[in-house]
């Protein structure tokens, strides 16, 4: 099930708000554990078992550490080592053994059969979730939850579960044990979903099709022109896309009176690709930075730039099995480190804000290339035909096929909607919860009219993507 379908928006979603407002408030945990689960088996029921597992495993391991701490350190940290491997062998059973087989018998020249095995939505999010558990219960920054329902509330919570953001148990497990929601709070929670449906249905889909239209044509039969559009097309889907879920499960949460973290910070009007991964999938570049590149050395210890490279290419290979990925992250992981280098001689590259902004859209833009591609052969024709370097065979429509009236007005939103612009106009009116009538007269109906347009063109459209569900 998907925030922006029929289903979940005229019967699941209704339904629980209603079932859970009238519930008293020591039943609303059970209901929505029970909701949850629910959610995740409509789209896959075989897979439900993957996230019990999940939860089962992370509980199990908090009880063990909770008590081997009264053991020794030593236990305690074995116990915690062993609840880290025990979540990476799940994520890499199901996501990259096929993989690693693929690569060992291209290595040794054996034929060991691949087992095809289907990955389970969401599951590097909600093992991330785990992992982050298990080490924060081991150095002491939460409390073990000795409640297994609590605890599968945390996992399992419908709006983060498959496609993020990552919430860690700190952020919320007061949250799980108590939580109010004012009248404001569950406005605001339908403000952000609306928010982020109209991202996903009127410009991610419209400029995806255009993507998918492009990208799934040979390489060479693209103009240099077509190209570009497919890249600039595919740039804008993905973060209209991710972002747009990212408002609604925060949105989703907050009308239940969970407060989650925010996710995205207009990561396009970033001036180097260091501000990039500041502002993009914020919940998983802060778990890189807490959980992998501090306990490496950071920016103390051992090799720096080595430790930077380590965490891009594991970013690169927790987006999916396949080199494309892992040359997506070293890719930014070497600008980074040549902005870093660039910085210790003291040359500030945002002196020029222009060409600095020009450079890091250019560095992303190329990126999003590489990710989008099935292959990474695919990625380097792909390239080449951006810039030339490739002449153009068989090419069956020209760029303005492409350009319809619909996507150039979208690509002109996207622009808009990529830059803080609403924060101006936040500020010209008067913010929501000033209570200023003016402002919350424009704000509501400005809601209303977006929500109506994502109805038109969830009604007249079936394509209905969401690309992070396959991570």
């Amino acid at each position: 099930m998907v925030f922006s379908s029929s289903v979940f928006l005229f019967c699941f979603l209704p339904a629980l708000l209603l079932i859970y407002y009238l519930l008293k408030e020591s039943y609303r945990n059970g209901l929505l554990l029970i909701a949850s689960l629910a959610f995740y088996a409509w789209g896959e029921p075989k897979f439900v078992f993957v996230i019990i597992l999940s939860i089962l495993i992370n509980y199990g391991f908090g009880l063990l550490i909770y008590l081997s701490k009264k053991k020794g350190h030593l236990l305690s940290k074995i116990t915690m080592l062993i609840g880290v491997a025990a979540n990476c062998g799940l994520l890499f059973y199901f996501k990259y053994f096929d993989f690693f087989i693929s690569g060992f018998n291209s290595i040794s020249g054996l034929e060991i059969p691949l087992r095809n095995i289907i990955l389970p939505i969401g599951i590097s999010f909600f093992t991330f979730q785990g992992l982050s558990y298990v080490i924060d219960l081991y150095l002491n920054k939460v409390d073990v939850q000795k409640n297994i329902l609590k605890f599968a509330l945390f996992k399992a919570f419908f709006p983060q579960l498959i496609a993020g953001p990552i919430v860690r148990y700190v952020d919320v497990h007061d949250q799980i044990d108590s939580r109010v929601t004012t009248i404001d709070d569950f406005a605001y929670g339908v403000r952000r979903f609306v928010m982020g449906l109209g991202k996903k249905v009127i410009i991610a889909n419209t400029l995806g099709q255009v993507a998918d239209n492009i990208f799934s044509l040979p390489a060479d039969q693209n103009t240099s022109a077509i190209a570009w559009v497919g890249a600039i097309c595919y740039t804008f889907q993905i973060y209209f896309d991710f972002s747009g879920y990212s408002d609604m499960a925060i949105g989703l949460a907050r009308m239940f009176g969970f407060k989650f973290k925010e996710n995205f910070d207009f990561p396009y009007i970033s001036k180097s690709v260091t501000e990039f991964w500041r502002r993009w999938h914020i919940s998983l570049s802060s778990w890189f930075k807490d959980y992998l590149y501090i306990p490496l050395g950071g920016n103390r210890k051992g090799n720096v730039y080595l430790n930077l490279l380590i965490v891009f290419i594991v970013t690169g290979l927790w987006h999916g099995a396949a080199w494309n990925f892992i040359i997506w992250g070293l890719w930014h992981g070497i600008f980074l480190i040549i902005e870093r280098v660039l910085k210790k001689k003291g040359i500030n590259i945002h002196s020029f804000k222009i060409i600095s902004w020009c450079y890091t859209s250019f560095i992303v833009v190329i990126g999003w290339v590489i990710f989008r591609a099935n292959n990474l052969t695919y990625a380097v024709d792909y390239i080449k035909v951006m810039f030339g370097i490739i002449k153009p065979n068989q090419v069956g429509f020209s760029v303005g096929y492409y350009l319809s009236p619909m996507v150039i007005t979208t690509i002109i939103i996207a622009c808009i909607a990529s830059v803080p612009i609403t924060k101006y106009v936040r500020v010209s009116i008067g913010e929501y919860e000033s209570h200023s009538t003016f402002s919350q007269v424009v704000q509501n109906l400005y809601v209303a009219l977006l929500l109506i347009l994502c109805i038109m063109f969830l009604a007249t459209s079936t394509y209905n993507p969401f690309i992070y569900f396959r991570f």
